[in-house]
């Protein structure tokens, strides 16, 4: 029987060792100094954990979900941390089977325990000491929290209560501490995101302040002289000097032991080239690794400032929200893609080789928001007028008629009106406010962005509740309005009022992967009117439309070379008044034959414009659009919708394309345009042009 139990024991620790080798490689042999880090490799993107879709399950791979994955870490023996905020606020542990395991929490709360019997509130950034411990910064909690090997929890520093006050143990205060490291003598350090401060937690359990002052800013200096704006993440390398992501400044700065901060790259007044660094890590020989809020992707900092993005950086592969990175031993990358409820080992790829791509960003059956048919708007369960929908073309107000792509649904309201939640939501971004007093101003509410909205304020500036935290500059002005991350609203509450945009626009899903907000299902909504066509025409290489006709017929050269198909086409919904013209969701063409069979090739319509998934690319709109489009005539309400249905934007990509018509014989055929809205109406009349190529 012993030598049984002992066979076993050997056969399980050699598949744990097998299982090890999924995530790294086999030892190397012992050296005397670690190899140099390689600057400017491509990642290959393998999946760890998740499927794309929220949720709080256990398991291998895909099979485990999470709600809100943000601070990942990884010992020395390969087990991988995960903290998973959001509605989960637990800890969990990928150990050497493959599989996550929960290690603490699993509940809202502020409780220290053990395993389950924990709880935390938005749990972030994590980092692990020399004996195995685990450290978190619970951001919901205002605290630091400790979790051992074990699974046991105890709180470090902090109270629950929000605050800037330096101290032993609870008498110390934060606000919404985001990031924290360990050094080798069991010093803690925080960023104090929301104070926008440097915080040291020492061995005797005393926090003092090490860098930063009373509001955000960017200043380098020593203590309180240094600014920071929103500081996110922090990282120590071999020579004490502390790397911190200033996620409001666009900038990495350092840190000294002395508490002198200087800034590495990035900041304002320059060219910026870090779009919102909001996680990193650091190696060996001081080479960073930085993820992008805004941009979604990885981007490697040499020490001389040199920058590479390793990957995120293709507009069908970019990350949704990259918010916690950690090195391998081997080197290698791990990621958590908070947005995307996924976890990836980003890998080195040999120069010969392309990059190996794990599905990344939600997946498209992501569960929606449950609103239950609410609008942003009073009454939330009457009909409100929808006055823009996804896909359509947009201006930039200073002459440009083809800026951008529309990313979600507008509904009218008056300006000063409330507007309200349309579902229960955290908030998980850091920044989740944007451009005070400006026309675009927003706030992110998990899934959900409200734009066109005065954040957290009535008419005069008055806030609505504490919730909404006011900063002020040294005039004594509104300089900002921030909400903490882990912040709760629920279904109702109230988050701002109407900008003079006169709408809401509410947009589904992170950038680059906006969902058609018309799928929640608004009480009172309805289309049942058909596209309208309004014109199709063929463009020459010089833009400029064929117009010869015979027969009733548009007679086409052949050997014209390369021809634009551009269809102006509109849309309306019901209730909505006459003069309101929306985009459409899909459109394509087909080519018939005289007796109007489709040819060979053209069965099925070639739908190369569907607003499925929004593009990230700002050029994505001069694709979609020919000249002429949007309001191209200042204090006009009529927007036009030129489309190009040679070119492709659909499903998150790109791509600019010819009908040829050397292609086919001489003869007559019949173009056939296909234009559908997101109901399924489909347009019938003036959906044909005849043509006679010759």
């Amino acid at each position: 029987m012993n030598r049984k139990r002992a066979v076993a024991v050997v056969v399980a620790v050699a598949g744990l060792a097998l299982a090890a080798s999924y995530l790294l490689p086999e030892p190397a042999p012992e050296r005397t100094a670690p190899a140099a880090t390689a600057l400017g490799w491509r990642a290959g993107i393998v999946l760890l954990g998740g499927d794309g879709i929220a949720g709080n399950t256990a398991g291998d791979g895909a099979q485990a979900r999470f709600s809100d994955p943000w601070g990942v870490a990884i010992d020395t023996g390969g087990s991988l941390y995960v903290a998973d905020a959001g509605d989960n606020n637990r800890i969990v542990r990928r150990w050497l089977d493959g599989r996550f395991h929960l290690l603490a929490g699993g509940a809202e709360g502020f409780a220290d325990g053990t395993g389950a019997a924990a709880a935390f509130n938005t749990p972030s950034g994590l980092a692990l000491d020399r004996h195995g411990n685990l450290y978190v910064a619970d951001t919901g909690n205002h605290a630091i929290r400790k979790v051992s090997p074990r699974g046991e929890v105890s709180t470090v520093a902090g109270n629950g209560t929000a605050g800037a006050v330096d101290g032993r143990g609870a008498r110390a205060q934060f606000n919404g501490p985001m990031g924290v490291a360990v050094d080798d003598q069991g010093r803690i350090y925080v960023a104090d995101t929301w104070n926008d401060r440097i915080r040291v937690i020492e061995t005797d359990g005393r926090v003092r302040t090490l860098a930063g002052g009373d509001r955000p800013g960017h200043a380098d200096g020593r203590g309180a002289v240094a600014r920071f704006d929103t500081p996110t993440d922090l990282k120590l390398d071999a020579h004490g000097t502390l790397w911190v992501a200033d996620l409001g400044n666009d900038a990495i700065r350092g840190v000294s032991p002395a508490g002198v901060v200087s800034t590495r790259i990035g900041g304002p007044g320059g060219e910026r080239v870090l779009w919102g660094p909001m996680a990193l890590a650091v190696t060996h020989d001081g080479v960073l690794y930085v993820a992008e809020r805004l941009g979604g992707r990885v981007v490697q900092v040499s020490p001389g400032g040199h920058r590479v993005a390793i990957a995120g950086d293709e507009p069908s592969a970019r990350f949704a929200r990259p918010a916690g990175i950690a090195l391998a031993p081997d080197g290698s990358v791990l990621l958590s893609d908070a947005d995307g409820y996924r976890l990836h080992h980003l890998t080195p790829v040999p120069d010969a080789g392309a990059p190996s791509r794990a599905a990344v960003g939600p997946a498209p059956d992501n569960p929606l928001p449950r609103n239950q048919g609410r609008w942003p708007l009073a009454p939330q369960q009457g009909w409100h007028e929808v006055v823009g929908t996804l896909g359509e073309v947009r201006g930039n107000f200073r002459g440009e008629s083809r800026h951008h792509l529309h990313s979600g649904l507008d509904i009218r309201g008056d300006v000063g009106q409330r507007v309200l939640a349309i579902a229960d939501a955290k908030v998980s971004s850091p920044v989740a406010t944007w451009s005070l007093d400006g026309q675009a101003e927003g706030l992110s509410l998990d899934s959900l962005d409200y734009l066109h909205i005065k954040v957290g304020r009535e008419a005069g500036n008055r806030p609505l509740d504490a919730r909404f935290q006011f900063s002020y500059d040294e005039a004594g002005q509104l300089a900002r309005v921030r909400v903490r991350r882990g912040t709760r609203f629920a279904a109702g509450d109230a988050l701002g009022t109407i900008n003079r945009q006169a709408h809401v626009h509410l947009a589904v899903g992170p950038t680059g992967y906006e969902r058609n907000a018309v799928r929640l299902g608004f009480t009172g909504y309805a289309d049942h009117y058909p596209p309208q066509i309004d014109a199709i025409a063929l463009l020459d290489a010089a833009d400029q439309p064929l117009r010869e006709r015979s027969d009733g017929r548009l007679r086409v050269p052949r050997e014209a070379g390369g021809l634009q198909l551009v269809v102006e086409a509109w849309d309306q919904v019901d209730h909505n008044l006459p003069r309101r013209r929306l985009g459409l969701y899909a459109l394509g063409y087909q080519i018939l034959d005289a007796h109007g069979r489709a040819l060979p090739g053209y069965e099925a319509p070639r739908m190369n414009i569907e607003f499925n998934r929004m593009p990230p690319q700002n050029e994505a709109v001069k694709l979609a659009y020919a000249a002429d489009s949007g309001i191209t005539v200042h204090g006009s309400a009529r927007t036009r919708f030129r489309y190009v249905l040679t070119n492709t934007v659909r499903d998150g990509t790109l791509a600019s394309g010819l009908w040829q018509p050397s292609e086919l014989p001489p003869g007559d055929y019949t173009l056939r345009i296909i234009a559908r809205d997101y109901s399924g109406n489909e347009a019938v009349a003036g959906r044909d042009l005849p043509i006679r190529l010759i």
